[in-house]
């Protein structure tokens, strides 16, 4: 309403100087819209009144994860593959037949691989890497009158460890190789150049072992680490398979020292011994 007188006399005083009188200003009235209050009854407050209050729980970020697996870096190993046709998957198929418990499919191809769940240290009693090699190239096995009875598979290893730490790969992890009654089936086995009075393993086998049991045991699912003078106390295992009973063998390699020092290194990896 003030608004509008003084519209008006403005209007007013227009006219008094002469000039032409101001049109008249209409305002629409104001229109204030309150929201109905409600009031609701005490009980429904009191009854609301711990939703009213609540709060809404507190999420925090899980900083637990697990850290990445550690990668085990591959030592320096050197590839002198020992030969595998057909003769020696024949010998190998037969050899399994005759020592093995469980029942083979028929495949050759697939009967003579595995998935490895042990490692068997042992050693040559020979001088040389390339005399080893040598014993182990051939198919069929000769000059071992206490094995000969047990199949005419040779002997053999899936590596090569030389007396200043050379490491030779000879078959694939999965191949399987004649080398532990037994455990040919479940056992990735590595031989050490040398061993006994005449030449003692040196520091420097005993660092490749426990370097190349810690890079297989990081990549294939090896329970057991072993020494091939303790492989009978792994008949208390499910892992042991051999049909005769009579075939068993006595063997010193590669000597509790030496076995004491390679597990000394690779403790933090976990491996089992055999039961005792």
């Amino acid at each position: 309403m003030a608004t509008i007188a003084m519209v008006t006399l403005l209007a007013a005083c227009r006219a008094a100087d002469g000039g032409p009188p101001a049109a008249p200003v209409t305002h629409a009235p104001e229109v204030v819209t309150h929201a109905p209050v409600i009031h609701a009854p005490e009980a429904v407050i009191h009854a609301l009144e711990p939703v009213i209050h609540a709060q809404a729980p507190v999420i925090h970020a899980d900083t637990t994860a697990a850290p990445p697996p550690l990668v085990v870096p591959a030592p320096v190993i050197v590839d002198t593959l020992l030969p595998f046709g057909p003769e020696r998957e024949r010998l190998t198929v037969a050899y399994l037949r005759a020592h093995r418990t469980a029942a083979l499919t028929g495949d050759d191809a697939q009967d003579t691989r595995m998935v490895p769940r042990a490692i068997v240290l042992h050693w040559t009693a020979g001088p040389t890497a390339k005399s080893a090699w040598n014993t182990f190239s051939a198919a069929t096995l000769s000059g071992r009158a206490d094995l000969a009875d047990a199949g005419a598979l040779n002997v053999g290893a899936h590596y090569l460890v030389d007396r200043d730490g050379t490491i030779q790969r000879l078959f694939p992890e999965d191949r399987i190789v004649r080398h532990t009654i037994g455990l040919n089936h479940v056992a990735i086995g590595v031989e050490n150049v040398g061993g006994g009075a005449d030449w003692p393993l040196t520091p420097a086998q005993v660092d490749a072992n426990a370097a190349l049991v810690r890079w297989i045991a990081s990549r294939q699912p090896i329970t057991h680490l072993l020494g091939h003078l303790e492989y009978r106390r792994m008949e208390a295992t499910p892992l042991f398979e051999e049909r005769d009973p009579t075939y068993r063998t006595s063997k010193p390699d590669p000597g509790a020292d030496f076995m004491a020092a390679v597990r000394a290194k690779v403790a933090d990896v976990g491996l089992a011994e055999p039961p005792k």
